[in-house]
């Protein structure tokens, strides 16, 4: 079988961005993933059935190395400092750090458990290596019919949009964020493509790093859920890991990647340690959980009691999009914001068929339980009720917020 991931770029551009800070700041950190699958009802068949062959594409993925042309592309990032680079060039996926197997109760089981400069790597390669074993085995050309009828009607519709945009209004932005749950390699460099030579304007990039590099156009990305969480079991107070995270990224990026993610712990909780130096300091937000009007008008409030122009800050949406929402959602803030778009898997797995909704998320640090309490319910994610309760004590959460 030949290798499904056949680059270490081929992954999101935060997945770097984030090694980054924990080279830098928390090496020895020692992390745990655990697989989940949130909609195994909806399976055509077992996951179970992929495990054969997800083993040897883990052990194939396991022999890559960054190539020379690889490395000089992330040298030429402004932010991405040398000394990164020449841990890149070194660097090696460890088959021993990740195991796939069937669990008690008969599913697919995939955990990584070692360093975190290993361990964090594993997340993106490994999602877009089931769902393209998943959907390989019920391809059929009617399904890659459909695919293409439905890209032409997003297109279409993209220059739509286009065409409809007021010249003095911020710009309608739409990037890709799809590597994670896409239906393949190929089927997500050709929605770029098209895309891209549909409506340059609109469409800023995307988050996968070896379609920018072999495209020519921006990769786009900041920081995850992980990069917060990791900070719950860090050496400080946990009511204020919010806060350090931050503050570890201001000190390692100064001025770039200014966009924070906002819903580790939901975004009331995320606003009140969101203060005017960290409003000043950051570009904008991320929304990735919750109505995301709801989300939008809490931060448009928040920046008006901190005396913020918020026409000067960024929101950028990327939960569950499709091109009809993020118009509605751009005409809706355009004049209080600047306003851009993730859209994933209803870019890169819009076949017909039904996505599968998987992920795979930090649940300890340094042996300590990490957690995430999403604005969405079915979103949030851990492996310790205990903890979950202790952390929505801390930032006073109510029970709602839990899935």
């Amino acid at each position: 079988m030949a290798p499904i991931i056949q680059s270490l770029l081929d992954t999101d551009l935060y997945k770097f961005t984030m090694l980054q800070v924990v080279l830098h700041k928390f090496p020895q950190t020692h992390s745990l993933y655990h697989f989940r699958c949130r909609n195994l009802e909806d399976t055509v068949y077992p996951l179970t059935d992929i495990l054969d062959d997800l083993n040897h594409q883990l052990d194939l993925l396991c022999q890559l190395k960054f190539k020379e042309d690889e490395l000089q592309y992330l040298r030429g990032m402004r932010f991405i400092k040398s000394d990164f680079v020449d841990y890149l060039e070194l660097f090696q996926l460890k088959r021993r750090f990740i195991k796939a197997s069937i669990d008690s109760e008969g599913r697919l089981d995939i955990t990584v458990e070692g360093p975190m400069v290993q361990a964090m790597m594993f997340e993106i390669f490994v999602l877009a290596i089931v769902n393209e074993l998943y959907f390989s085995r019920i391809r059929t050309p009617d399904v890659l019919t459909e695919g293409e009828r439905r890209l032409k009607a997003k297109i279409e519709l993209l220059k739509q949009y286009d065409a409809a945009q007021d010249p003095n209004d911020p710009p309608f932005l739409v990037s890709d964020f799809g590597t994670r749950r896409r239906y393949s390699f190929e089927w997500q460099k050709h929605v770029v493509e098209e895309f891209n030579k549909a409506a340059p304007h609109v469409f800023r990039g995307t988050s996968n790093v070896l379609l920018a590099k072999e495209l020519g156009i921006t990769p786009i990305g900041t920081m995850a859920h992980e990069f917060l969480q990791a900070f719950q079991a860090l050496d400080v107070r946990l009511r204020d890991f919010q806060k350090a995270a931050l503050e570890t990224w201001v000190q390692e990026y100064r001025g770039d990647l200014g966009i924070a993610l906002t819903d580790v712990v939901g975004m009331d909780a995320f606003l009140r340690d969101f203060d005017l130096y960290f409003a000043k300091l950051f570009d904008g937000l991320r929304h990735d959980s919750g109505d995301p009007y709801e989300w939008g008008d809490k931060a448009y409030a928040h920046y008006k009691k901190l005396k913020i122009d918020s026409k000067t800050k960024m929101l950028t949406f990327s939960d569950g999009l499709n091109l009809e929402k993020a118009w509605k959602l751009h005409q809706y803030f355009k004049d209080r914001f600047q306003v851009s778009f993730g859209i994933g898997t209803n870019l890169t797995n819009d076949m017909g068929q039904t996505p599968l909704n998987i992920v795979l998320k930090l649940v300890e640090c340094n042996r300590q339980s990490v957690a995430k309490i999403s604005d969405s319910p079915g979103k949030t994610m851990t492996d310790n009720d205990t903890f979950l309760a202790y952390l929505r004590q801390v930032f006073d959460i109510s029970e709602m917020a839990e899935a």
